[in-house]
């Protein structure tokens, strides 16, 4: 792994690179290499974590999505570790905005642009797996498998992210780039708007103007759009409470504690969507 860093950051040596620890998580964990004013940042991850190189293969690459350009990979087994291009030292969440949360929905209108050949990887049917597998939810998830099939129906599927939060979302100063993509899939709802928007009202932004944004840049129709969002609301929700009850309980232990939170606003969703 040295030779890649080594070549990115012009280095003489690994001994004459600065290591900072960014983030670590029981699946992973992100370093920044820097030498002088070059750096990059080097992941290694385990579990799902692992597939983040697949993700670049099938989406980010071809479809140009605004991501860290992948520098180098390596794979072993269970574990994965990627050499990215620093993007940026500040992410939506060390210094939240209302600009930086529009700019998002900017970004995330970007990722949703990109046409796509493949097909649906969350279709209506995946609702009740999830829901099997997760093996706590006692109401009706027929209206939330009947709005996805809707939509199914009336929208092209998309490229999702899967967590587009402010963690994940960085800046140079200049321009917005979504970091962290091993969650991505191709689906027809919204559920990357759904989590910043999520995010903004937590610290009492305002929901209509980032919608607004989001509509400007797509020219989608508001009305099609709400339905995309409630949709991605409850798959967000059952995508997270599978990864907790899986994974999180093992890598994340305070992951327990987001378990009622979320089966009451998957709950609340539904009851909207019926």
């Amino acid at each position: 792994m040295s030779d890649p860093v080594l070549e990115a950051t012009k280095a003489p040596d690994v001994g004459d690179l600065q290591g900072e620890l960014l983030r670590q998580w029981g699946s992973s964990e992100v370093w920044r290499l820097s030498y002088g004013l070059s750096s990059v940042i080097v992941k290694r991850g385990t579990d799902g974590q692992a597939d983040e190189a697949d993700a670049y293969e099938r989406f980010v690459v071809p479809l140009d999505l605004p991501a860290p350009a992948l520098l180098h990979r390596h794979r072993s087994a269970g574990a994965g570790v990627l050499v990215l291009a620093d993007v940026g030292r500040v992410t939506l969440e060390q210094e939240p905005s209302a600009e930086g949360f529009l700019a998002a929905a900017g970004l995330a209108a970007t990722i949703r642009s990109r046409e796509v050949s493949q097909r649906s990887e969350f279709p209506p049917e995946r609702v009740k797996e999830l829901a099997d597998r997760i093996g706590r939810i006692d109401f009706d998830l027929s209206p939330l498998t009947e709005a996805l099939a809707a939509l199914h129906r009336d929208v092209p599927v998309g490229v999702v992210h899967g967590d587009f939060v402010p963690k994940n979302l960085v800046t140079d100063g200049v321009r917005w780039t979504a970091i962290d993509w091993p969650g991505s899939y191709l689906a027809p709802h919204l559920s990357d708007l759904y989590t910043l928007i999520r995010d903004a009202e937590s610290l009492g932004l305002g929901r209509p103007p980032i919608v607004a944004r989001y509509i400007d840049a797509t020219g989608t129709n508001p009305a099609l759009v709400e339905r995309q969002l409630l949709v991605g609301g409850g798959c967000f929700c059952l995508v997270a409470l599978r990864f907790i009850v899986e994974e999180g309980l093992r890598t994340v232990p305070e992951s327990v504690d987001w378990i009622d939170s979320l089966i009451g606003e998957l709950a609340d969703v539904v009851g909207t969507l019926s």
